[in-house]
């Protein structure tokens, strides 16, 4: 039966991150929010009936990984993205931030250097610098409205700091980016180079539009996947956040090995029982829920590029190629990030993510999480045309 994306759910008052906590950071209890990256959509129901069935047996003790969640995943991984993975690969964490930073600790000394390309997902720069960490920043290059990858920058940066690893974001959040084959591999060719470990945070790997392919990193060559961290999770594609699941893949058994050796000292051991399940049903049962999602999607895209052109011309959008996260240019408007930051917020009434903290590149942008119903989104964008009149 077709999915009813339209339907408004209330959010409020289930502990929500993105509902219910806005005054404890700062803003008006009320005001609408458009930041963190999850979803104002129901998940798919094989999903909710899977959860519900597992509710209903009653115990929920320690959980392992069987064979039957791997094959789900070896043929969701092969249809989706013409990947194969191996049941040694896989190593279940609680997200994918958390094996970004497991990642780096396993992997690099204090003082040693992390490479990133901001403006990035700002976690990144955080893990990197509260495991005492050197950050190295090769900036993405905005060119007529396209970023792209400086890659002599990129190399001079890896030579001049000594970096030990690298956080690829694919696609990239927030402005937008699905990397091409050829980038891809001129970034492995660097990272082979010079030893470079590469962390590839692929969770918004589902996300991507009409005319673009995701290629995981690992996927490029033999020599990539030798050199590869692979985070995904579902938590982004089926709206599964909060059941704490992520799959993590690494073909190298050294490296596999020393990550492992680290998630050990976290004292992390079982995934989240209900995540398992959750998660099974969703890569098992999911895909034709998914494919309606991203129509939709695609839908609240050309509503909103739409909508800017007509009412806020002045805002420029970074046309996305994946993820569900608009990067907004509000530059033309000539504020200070902190005048922008305040108009949003107090006379839009409207809580984004402000450029700045994504790091470099950022200031004057403003980042709009557009899955939700599309009455959601439109009350959003008739509050910032209405502010900026």
């Amino acid at each position: 039966m077709p999915i009813n994306f339209d339907e408004i759910i209330d959010r409020r008052n289930t502990s929500c991150l993105k509902y219910d906590f806005a005054a404890e950071r700062g803003y008006p209890a009320d005001i609408l929010p458009f930041w963190v990256a999850d979803m104002d959509f129901r998940t798919p129901t094989p999903v909710i009936d899977a959860l519900k069935a597992r509710a209903e047996h009653g115990i929920f003790g320690y959980t392992q990984v069987k064979d039957d969640y791997v094959i789900v995943l070896q043929n969701w991984f092969r249809t989706r993205h013409d990947w194969a993975i191996e049941r040694s690969d896989l190593i279940i964490t609680p997200g994918v931030v958390f094996a970004i930073a497991n990642a780096i600790r396993a992997f690099t000394k204090k003082s040693d250097a992390v490479l990133i390309q901001q403006p990035v997902y700002y976690p990144f720069a955080n893990m990197i610098r509260q495991n005492e960490r050197i950050l190295v920043d090769s900036p993405l290059r905005l060119i007529e409205g396209h970023y792209e990858i400086d890659f002599e920058d990129f190399e001079q940066k890896v030579i001049e700091h000594s970096v030990k690893l690298f956080i690829l974001c694919s696609p990239h959040n927030p402005v937008g980016r699905v990397w091409t084959r050829a980038e891809l591999e001129q970034l492995a060719a660097i990272c082979l180079r010079h030893n470079v470990i590469v962390v590839a945070d692929e969770i918004h790997e589902e996300f991507v539009r009409p005319g673009f392919r995701h290629i995981p990193f690992a996927a490029i060559s033999d020599e990539a996947a030798a050199i590869t961290v692979t985070c995904t999770s579902p938590s982004k594609t089926f709206n599964l956040a909060g059941l704490q699941i992520s799959n993590i893949f690494i073909r190298d058994k050294e490296l596999r090995h020393r990550f492992k050796e680290e998630l050990s000292r976290t004292g992390y051991d079982e995934p989240n029982t209900l995540g398992l399940a959750g998660a099974k049903a969703a890569y098992e049962y999911g895909a034709a829920w998914l494919t309606e999602l991203l129509a939709y999607l695609e839908e609240n895209n050309a509503r909103t590029r739409a909508f800017l052109a007509q009412h806020l011309p002045k805002v420029t959008l970074i046309e996305p190629e994946g993820t569900y996260l608009l990067w907004l240019d509000f530059s033309a408007y000539g504020l200070s990030d902190e005048e922008l930051n305040a108009k949003i917020i107090r006379d839009a009434y409207l809580w984004l993510d402000d450029g700045p903290i994504f790091g470099a590149g950022g200031s004057g942008f403003q980042r709009i999480n557009i899955a939700c119903p599309w009455a959601t989104l439109e009350q959003g964008l008739k509050n910032l045309a209405e502010a900026f009149a």
